[in-house]
């Protein structure tokens, strides 16, 4: 009869498990520029950050949303503009030249019940043995733009077609030219009073009679001259060569069908944060994104449970901008950098 291993035995095993097990200070989930900023602040601090970048996640490719953008005019630094995928591949080779881990997979599970904190890739199964271990963790998996998957959708997104007005509603095919919002509260009629800037009309599609939007957006949006609201409307399909060109619109009431020459359409219907794998674990709000603490009265980047920090646009709704997410990814290293150098400090006395 076989004998069970001595404890001296079952011990070493116990310890050569650990051993094997990856184990690290922190680990950064996700890619965009918060992702990114955050790893090159860590690596620098030599905290050896290891950062998942996803492999399509949220359907969007590793990078984020920025991947999907044409032309990025508003990123400091860049005074002829840059493109998306090329940005997103500067700030990748920045931060691994210090020093950061990216692997291309997707974090798909986590457990902060406990520290360290345990993650497992997508596709592994759920023993211990196959999680991941991390002292910290930041989070920078964003949020993706609603989009309504209208006919030729694919055909024109960022030849046509965006849900960021602030970020490419000054692109020269949008100047002077035609242009349709699609929404009916707040971030519609902010989106459309900006984009009367740069076009020649802005039409609102509102699906039903009546607008959303708090009183004094939607009465700055119906008093401004270039913009015109048609009530009952939404868009079908957008058409055009190279670029879009005409946009096909239904009214929910009649279903009866015209088509609007427009040169550009600009989803204003929300965002859908990607915080689906951290629900009933960290606190979010009424809509899914993180929520942010303030400490010592000023505002941070931890959440509901120590040691997860979280950035970009995955905890910020108002401003949804490379910039602000690259800025918030560099506060969640600052942020995790001294709770980190704050536990070991504590372990040691």
């Amino acid at each position: 009869m076989k004998r069970d291993p001595s404890p001296s035995k079952q011990d070493s095993a116990s310890k050569l498990f650990k051993m094997s097990q990856e184990h690290h200070k922190v680990v950064i989930i996700g890619s965009g520029p918060a992702g990114h900023t955050a790893a090159i602040y860590l690596a620098r601090a030599n905290m050896n950050p290891v950062l998942y970048e996803g492999f399509m996640a949220a359907g969007v490719a590793a990078g984020g949303q920025l991947t999907t953008t044409t032309e990025v005019e508003n990123f400091p630094g860049f005074p002829n503009a840059i493109s998306g995928p090329e940005l997103m591949e500067l700030l990748k080779q920045q931060s691994t030249r210090f020093g950061t881990t990216v692997i291309t997979e997707t974090i798909s599970r986590v457990d902060f019940s406990q520290r360290p904190f345990r993650l497992w890739r997508e596709g592994a199964d759920t023993e211990d043995q196959q999680a991941i271990l991390a002292d910290a963790v930041v989070i920078a998996t964003g949020a993706t733009a609603k989009r309504l998957n209208i006919a030729g959708e694919d055909v024109f997104w960022q030849a046509g077609i965006s849900a960021c007005a602030v970020c490419d509603g000054a692109a020269p095919i949008f100047r002077n030219k035609p242009i349709v919002v699609v929404g009916g509260g707040d971030s519609a009629s902010e989106e459309a009073t900006f984009l009367t800037r740069y076009a020649s009309k802005v039409y609102v599609l509102v699906r039903r009679d009546k607008l959303r939007a708090s009183k004094v957006m939607a009465d700055r949006m119906l008093a401004h001259p270039k913009i015109e609201v048609l009530w009952n409307k939404i868009p079908i399909e957008a058409k055009g060569d190279r670029l879009m060109k005409e946009l096909v619109i239904e009214d929910t009431v009649t279903k009866e069908r015209t088509t609007l020459t427009a040169n550009g359409l600009f989803y204003a219907i929300g965002h859908q944060p990607n915080t689906a794998i951290f629900q009933g674990q960290l606190e979010t709000d009424e809509v899914g994104y993180l929520v942010t603490k303030v400490r010592d009265g000023a505002a941070s980047t931890y959440t509901s449970v120590e040691g997860v920090f979280a950035c970009g646009d995955v905890q910020d709704k108002t401003y949804r901008q490379a910039i602000t997410a690259a800025g918030s990814g560099c506060m969640a290293a600052l942020d995790a950098e001294r709770w980190l150098e704050a536990q070991e400090f504590a372990a040691g006395h």
